[in-house]
């Protein structure tokens, strides 16, 4: 059965650009990415890789921990971390996982054979630090992934998870939220003292509670 929503989060040990890890360890008790490319020097995943690092203050200032992976070994990830560390005008600190038997990808279900029966297609995983799956999404290997829409999922994914809240369409960070159904309309005061604006019983919006 394929990885979904909710599901726990494959735990595994493997071989990295930095040292070999226990997933579960790794993360503790913060967020985690995991997002996987087909192989090393591969050119949309360079400026992937490039853009990742570049925003770690952004991960680190949400809690974040970030993974990339691909089935290649870890020698072939450090020569390939110089050329993105060249390229890209950047460092690349987080760890680059060697999955050369694929058994990881497998677990995360990122073996597509309609798209290649060997590579692992580019998946991208929120785990949350219940290590449950938070948002998944895969792409084709045409399309760059937009880092700042990741962002923007966790700030949503993060204020669900202390507020009781939920982010509308195209919300960016400062904008009003929408009060979850499972709060009362008659408990949202106490319990948003920003303010609560009612459009519909079920369409209630309050500034963003945590800034």
């Amino acid at each position: 059965m394929s990885l979904r929503l909710g599901d726990s989060a494959p735990n595994f040990k493997a071989k990295t650009s930095k040292g070999d890890i226990d997933f579960y360890e790794y993360l503790g008790d913060s967020w985690g990415i995991l997002f996987s490319h087909p192989a090393d020097y591969t050119p949309v995943c360079t400026t992937e890789l490039g853009k990742t690092a570049s925003l770690a203050g952004e991960f680190e200032r949400r809690n974040v921990k970030v993974l990339a992976l691909s089935v290649d070994n870890v020698e072939s990830h450090k020569s390939w971390i110089s050329d993105i560390n060249e390229t890209q005008h950047t460092t690349v600190n987080f760890p680059i996982i060697a999955d050369e038997d694929k058994s990881i990808a497998h677990a995360y279900d990122m073996i597509h054979p309609n798209a290649s029966e060997t590579f692992t297609v580019r998946s991208l995983f929120i785990i949350g630090p219940d290590k449950k799956v938070k948002l998944m999404i895969v792409y084709p290997a045409s399309t760059g992934r937009n880092f700042f829409e990741v962002l923007r999922v966790i700030d949503s994914l993060q204020l669900a998870a202390n507020y009781s809240v939920a982010t509308p369409a195209d919300w960016k960070e400062g904008e009003d939220v929408i009060i979850a159904l499972s709060v009362k309309t008659e408990d949202a005061a106490a319990k948003f003292p920003k303010g609560v604006k009612v459009v519909k019983p079920y369409l209630r919006y309050t500034p963003q509670p945590n800034i």
